[in-house]
C-alpha cells in the first residue's frame, strides 16, 4: 500500500488499525483451529436513535447517507438523501441531498443555507438537487480526498441522475465536487456511466439495436426505456481502494431472469476510476444464491476497506416481505471474491414494528473508527422502498447509529464440548487457534482483543515447523483474563526480543474465552 493511500485512509477515518492487525473475522491468517467456532457480533443501536429525525417538509423519507469525521477537530459532517416526491412541486426538489453536522456524532444540527429554497422556506439544509430529468436524482455517497491538489475538489460526491447528451436524455452516474462539503458544484458532463432504466420482462437488445424505446404508458403518458445490459442500477457507494489505488463504486447491478429477460433482480456490481471522472465498464461480482430465499436480492452493497480486508454491509431485500431490508456483513480479501459467512444473524436487522427503522435499512461505505468503537450510520424508514413512499399516518424516517466495540465484528471461541474419539478425554470450553507462520523480526510486543472475563487466554510461540520454544510455551505464558480491547500478552521472565530473528507460529489457547483480534505493532 502506498504512503499516499495510507494518508487518505487515515483522513477517511477507516484505516486506524495497527499496521499488523489480524482480525479473526475470517481464516485468512489462520493455519488451523481446533475445537472452536466463529461467532458474529451484530452492531448495537445507539440509545438516542434516531440521531437525525425527519422534521422538515422536504424530508418525507430519509435514505442514503455518508459521514465524515475530521480527525483533527472531531467534527462530524453527514449527508443524507431526503425524498419528498410530488409534494415538492418541482421535479428537481423531489429527491435531494441534505447536510447536518455534529460535535460528538450523536447530537446533530441542520444548518440553514439559502442555496436551495423549498416552497415557502427560503432557507434549508439542502445542498444538492436533481437535474429534473425523466426519473429522480437518487442516492448520495461522499468521500473526502486529502490527496486532491485542487481544494475545490477535496470533497467528492457520486450520485444517480439524468442528463441530456446529443439531444437524448440518459440515466446514470453523476459526480459533484466541493471545498467544504456544503457548497457543491456538479460536474458539467454526465452521465459518466450510463445505466439501464425499465425493460423488465424484455430480452436484451441485439448489438445493432437502439437501446432506447418509447411506448404508451398509463394515462397517455410516454413511457421511456433504456435497455442497457449488464449495467449498474440507481445506487452508488464510493470508497478509495488502497490496494489498487483507485476510487471504487459498489452498487446494484441488474441480473437477467430465468427466461433471459432483463431487470429481474439486483446483484452486486463494481466500477472504478483513477480520477473520479472516467469510470470502468461495470463488473458483476455476486448475486443471490441457493441459500437465499427466492425473493431475496441485493438492494445495494456498500464496501469499505479496513485492516487489510474489504467489508461489505450488504443490504438484503426480501420482496416477499414487501421490500424489507436487513444488513448482512460480507468479507473479501481482494474486493472481488466475497465470503458470506455471516448470513444469520444479520449484522444489523430491522427493529420491531413502530420504530423508524422497522422496514428499510440503508447502509453506507463510511464507518467511523474511534479508539474504542466503530460507528455505523444508516438511513431508514418504516415503509417498503418499492413503489414510492407514502406519507400516511404513522410514517417514520431518520438516520440511525449502530456500533460495535473496536474490531469486534466476529470472534472465535471454544465449542462447549469436544468429545472426538481422538481425544483422550472430552474437553469443555477448550480450543486453540494456530496462525500461519510469520516473520516476527522487530516485533517487541503482542496484544490481543479478547473477552476472557469467564476464563483465560494464553499465547504460545512455536517455530514455523511446529516445535515449541522453551520459555514461550503455553505453561510459560501469563494468563490473559478479563475483558479488554487491548490485552498485553507476556511470558514468565521472557520477552519477544529474546527470540532469534525468523518466522514463527503463534498459538492462542482458549479456555472459556473469545478472541477478536491480534495486534503486532
Amino acid at each position: 500500500m502506498t504512503k499516499s493511500a495510507i494518508v487518505l485512509l487515515l483522513a477517511l477515518g477507516i484505516a486506524n488499525a495497527a499496521p499488523h492487525t489480524i482480525l479473526l473475522v475470517d481464516d485468512h491468517d489462520i493455519l488451523y483451529r481446533s475445537g472452536t467456532v466463529r461467532v458474529l457480533h451484530p452492531a448495537q443501536r445507539h440509545p438516542q436513535n434516531p440521531v437525525i429525525l425527519q422534521d422538515k417538509p422536504w424530508e418525507v423519507a430519509i435514505g442514503w447517507t455518508s459521514i465524515h469525521r475530521d480527525a483533527k477537530t472531531g467534527k462530524y459532517q453527514l449527508w443524507y438523501q431526503a425524498y419528498a416526491g410530488k409534494r415538492a412541486g418541482d421535479k428537481r426538489l423531489e429527491c435531494v441531498v441534505c447536510y447536518a453536522e455534529s460535535e460528538d456524532g450523536v447530537r446533530f444540527v441542520k444548518p440553514e443555507f439559502d442555496f436551495h429554497p423549498f416552497k415557502e422556506f427560503k432557507k434549508t439544509n439542502i445542498v444538492l438537487i436533481g437535474n429534473g430529468g425523466y426519473g429522480d436524482r437518487y442516492c448520495n455517497s461522499v468521500l473526502v480526498d486529502t490527496n486532491e491538489k485542487d481544494p475545490s475538489r477535496r470533497y467528492k460526491m457520486a450520485y444517480y441522475d439524468w442528463s441530456v447528451v446529443d439531444g437524448r436524455e440518459y440515466p446514470g452516474l453523476h459526480v459533484a465536487f466541493s471545498q467544504d462539503g456544503i457548497r457543491w458544484t456538479k460536474h458539467n458532463k454526465g452521465p459518466l456511466n450510463r445505466t439501464a432504466y425499465g425493460g423488465r420482462g424484455q430480452p436484451p437488445p441485439f448489438a445493432d439495436e437502439d437501446i432506447y424505446q418509447e411506448s404508451p404508458g398509463k394515462n397517455g403518458a410516454l413511457r421511456k426505456t433504456w435497455r442497457y445490459p449488464l449495467t449498474m442500477s440507481d445506487a452508488a457507494d464510493v470508497f478509495y481502494d488502497p490496494v489498487r489505488a483507485v476510487f471504487a463504486i459498489y452498487g446494484k447491478m441488474w441480473m437477467d431472469a430465468p427466461d433471459g429477460t432483463m431487470a429481474w433482480k439486483h446483484g452486486m456490481g463494481r466500477i472504478e476510476s483513477k480520477d473520479f471522472l472516467h469510470w470502468s465498464k461495470p463488473q458483476f461480482l455476486l448475486g443471490p444464491d441457493d441459500q437465499d430465499t427466492p425473493d431475496a436480492e441485493f438492494h445495494t452493497s456498500p464496501v469499505f476497506f479496513y485492516a487489510d480486508r474489504y467489508f461489505c454491509l450488504n443490504q438484503i431485500m426480501d420482496r416477499r416481505a414487501k421490500g424489507a431490508i436487513d444488513i448482512e456483513l460480507m468479507t473479501s480479501r481482494d474486493g472481488l471474491v466475497w465470503e458470506r459467512s455471516f448470513r444469520q444473524p444479520y449484522f444489523l436487522a430491522r427493529s420491531e414494528a413502530g420504530q423508524f427503522d422497522s422496514r428499510c435499512l440503508f447502509s453506507n461505505s463510511t464507518p467511523i473508527v474511534l479508539d474504542d468503537e466503530i460507528r455505523f450510520y444508516y438511513g431508514a424508514y418504516n415503509q417498503s422502498p418499492i413503489g414510492g413512499v407514502r406519507a400516511e399516518t404513522g410514517h417514520r424516517s431518520g438516520v440511525g447509529l449502530a456500533t460495535i466495540p473496536r474490531d469486534r465484528f466476529a470472534g472465535v471461541r471454544p465449542v462447549s464440548k469436544s468429545s472426538q474419539p481422538t481425544l483422550k478425554k472430552p474437553l469443555e470450553n477448550i480450543g486453540q487457534i494456530t496462525l500461519k507462520p510469520r516473520d516476527l523480526t522487530g516485533v517487541k510486543t503482542i496484544s490481543i482483543n479478547a473477552d476472557a472475563s469467564k476464563g483465560e487466554v494464553r499465547l504460545e510461540v512455536l517455530t514455523e515447523d511446529g516445535y515449541r520454544i522453551r520459555g514461550f510455551s503455553k505453561d510459560d505464558a501469563v494468563p490473559v483474563q478479563g475483558d479488554s480491547l487491548n490485552h498485553s500478552v507476556a511470558w514468565k521472565g521472557r520477552n519477544l526480543s529474546q527470540l532469534p530473528p525468523g518466522r514463527y507460529m503463534l498459538r492462542l489457547h482458549l479456555n472459556n474465552a473469545e478472541v477478536f483480534a491480534i495486534y503486532l505493532p
